[in-house]
């Protein structure tokens, strides 16, 4: 599903959620930002089963690190963005990728 997420954020069949915008702007975090993190980063959990469409958390940890939950509409291969946010070593292990468990 990465592949077919990047290839819509190419062709810019992308939608911000109302919910991400605010988080970023909240978070400093600008679009090219979340864009280079979904080019470039690592699925690190996978929500097949999310409802209306299925998610992926995404991590970029090269630079300044950056979580990405993108949901995917196959049928109009659209990408969502749903939240970004930058990871916080309270939930995630040093290395930014792996949850700590509780």
């Amino acid at each position: 599903m990465i592949d077919q997420i990047r290839n819509a954020l190419y062709n810019g069949k992308v939608v911000w959620q109302k919910h991400a915008l605010q988080r970023m702007m909240e978070r400093g975090i600008a679009r090219d930002e979340v864009k280079q993190a979904i080019l470039t980063g690592v699925v690190i959990e996978n929500y097949s089963n999310d409802m209306p469409f299925p998610s992926l958390l995404i991590a970029m940890v090269d630079g300044v690190p950056l979580h990405v939950v993108v949901a995917y509409d196959e049928m109009n291969r659209t990408v969502y963005i749903i939240t970004v946010y930058r990871p916080d070593e309270r939930y995630f292990e040093e290395d930014l990728i792996t949850r700590r468990k509780s």
